[in-house]
C-alpha cells in the first residue's frame, strides 16, 4: 500500500512537472510577443514561436480528450482541427484579400491552399500510421464507424472540386456548395454517438476534477491554445520563408509548401501525440476533419474574401497553373477516399500515398501534375473496380449523408 501511494506521488509529480514544462513554452512566447522582443536574422525567429505552437498542440490534445467526455468524439475533434489550423485560415484570408487588389496574389491564394491539402493527406496521413506501427507494430488502422461522417464529407466535396478545373473559376456558386457539405458535416458530427475517452498524463488528472472546474479548464486549453497558435504562425511561418529565400528558393514553392507546413504544424503535432499513445481514433480523426475542413470552408472563402475585396461580385479567375494545382489536389483526394472507403488504412497504402507525394516534389512541371492528377484517378477507378470491400464502403459512403442522425 505504501508503495502504490510512493508510485502515485511520483506519478503525479511527472504530470505536473510536464504541465510546467509545456506552460514555460507556451508563455515564453505570449511574453516575447507582447514585449516585441527583435528575432529577426537570428535561429530563434522560427524557434521560439515553433517552441509556442508545439506547447499549443499539447495543450489542444488535452483540451480535446478532455472536450469527449462532455461531447461527441467527431466534434471534439473538429473543434480542435478548427482550431489548429487557424493559421491557414488566416494565411489563405490574407492572400485572397489581397487578390482582389492585385490579381498576382491569386496564385499565392490557390497554392496555399493547394499545398496544404496534399501535404495533409500526403505527408501527415502516412506519419501517423508510421507513428502508430512503430509503437504497436500493427501494419495498419482500423477507422471508427463514425469517422464516417468525414469521409462521406470529404468524398463529396472532391466530387465537385473537379468541376472547378473545368471553369477555371472559383466562384460564390462554389462558396454556397462547398459550405452547405461543412455545415451538414457539422451537424452530423454534433449528433455523433458518444464514446468514452481513453485518458491519460494531464487529462487524466484534471477529469477527476469537479465538473464545472474540468469544463472551464477545457475551454480555457481551447482559447489559450488558439491564441497562442495565431500570434506564433505568421512569425513561424515568416522566419522560414526568410531562411528559404537566403538559399535563393522559388517564391511560389515556398508559399505552397514552406508556408503551410509550418502553419499545419499544430494539428501535425496533435495527431503525433496521440499516434503515440496509439489513440488512432483521436489521431486519424484530427488529420481526416482538419482534411474536411480545408476542403470545403477554407476553399469556399476564397471567392467570398475575395468578391467582398474587389467591391463586386466576381468569380476569382485561375490560370493554367492554378488549374493543374486544385485538379492534382482533387485527384488525390479521391484516391485517399477511394483507401479509406472500407475503413481500413494499410501501411502499404500509406506508403504509396508519400511516395506519389514526394515524387511530385522531385519532378515539378506542368506535364508531371497532369500525370500524377490522371494517376491518381485510375488507381482509385482501379480500387473500386478490384477491391469488393472498398466498392462496397465506397456506396456507403454515398448513402451516409442521407441517413437519420
Amino acid at each position: 500500500m505504501v508503495e502504490k501511494k510512493k508510485e502515485a506521488k511520483r506519478g503525479s509529480f511527472k504530470i505536473w512537472l510536464f504541465v510546467f514544462l509545456v506552460l514555460c513554452l507556451f508563455f515564453q512566447w505570449i511574453l516575447n510577443y507582447h514585449l516585441k522582443t527583435h528575432l529577426e536574422g537570428t535561429i530563434l525567429e522560427s524557434l521560439l514561436p515553433g517552441l509556442g505552437i508545439f506547447a499549443a498542440a499539447f495543450m489542444l490534445s488535452w483540451a480535446a480528450e478532455l472536450a469527449q467526455l462532455d461531447i461527441p468524439q467527431t466534434l471534439a475533434l473538429t473543434l480542435l482541427a478548427l482550431i489548429a489550423v487557424l493559421p491557414e485560415y488566416a494565411v489563405d484570408v490574407y492572400f485572397a484579400w489581397m487578390a482582389g487588389k492585385d490579381p498576382s496574389y491569386i496564385a499565392y491564394a490557390t497554392a496555399n491552399m493547394t499545398g496544404s491539402n496534399r501535404l495533409l493527406i500526403g505527408l501527415g496521413w502516412p506519419t501517423v500510421v508510421l507513428v502508430y506501427w512503430l509503437k504497436t507494430r500493427r501494419k495498419g488502422i482500423e477507422l471508427e464507424p463514425s469517422h464516417r461522417i468525414e469521409t462521406s464529407s470529404l468524398l463529396y466535396a472532391t466530387i465537385y472540386s473537379f468541376i472547378i478545373p473545368l471553369k477555371g473559376t472559383l466562384s460564390l456558386v462554389d462558396f454556397f456548395f462547398f459550405i452547405a457539405i461543412f455545415i451538414h458535416y457539422i451537424y452530423r458530427a454534433s449528433h455523433a454517438e458518444m464514446i468514452e475517452p481513453e485518458l491519460a498524463g494531464p487529462a487524466e488528472m484534471i477529469a477527476t476534477w469537479p465538473r464545472t472546474l474540468r469544463r472551464i479548464i477545457t475551454i480555457s486549453l481551447f482559447l489559450l491554445s488558439g491564441y497562442v497558435i495565431y500570434i506564433a504562425a505568421e512569425p513561424f511561418a515568416e522566419g522560414l520563408l526568410h531562411t528559404g529565400r537566403r538559399f535563393g528558393v522559388e517564391e511560389f514553392i515556398l508559399v505552397q509548401w514552406l508556408a503551410p507546413l509550418a502553419s499545419e504544424s499544430p494539428e501535425f503535432i496533435v495527431a503525433v501525440i496521440f499516434a503515440a499513445r496509439a489513440l488512432t481514433g483521436s489521431s486519424f480523426g484530427t488529420l481526416l476533419s482538419s482534411k474536411v475542413n480545408q476542403w470545403t470552408l477554407l476553399i469556399g472563402m476564397l471567392p467570398l474574401v475575395f468578391s467582398i475585396s474587389y467591391g463586386a461580385i466576381r468569380p476569382m479567375p485561375l490560370d493554367a497553373r492554378q488549374t493543374e494545382e486544385i485538379f492534382l489536389t482533387s485527384a488525390q483526394s479521391l484516391f485517399a477516399v477511394a483507401i479509406l472507403s472500407n475503413m481500413h488504412f494499410s501501411w502499404r497504402e500509406a506508403l504509396i500515398l508519400l511516395i506519389l507525394f514526394s515524387m511530385q516534389l522531385i519532378f515539378p512541371s506542368s506535364s508531371v501534375r497532369w500525370a500524377f492528377g490522371i494517376l491518381y484517378v485510375v488507381l482509385a477507378v482501379g480500387i473500386f473496380a478490384f477491391s469488393g470491400s472498398k466498392r462496397q464502403g465506397f456506396m456507403t459512403l454515398i448513402k451516409h449523408p442521407f441517413k437519420g442522425s
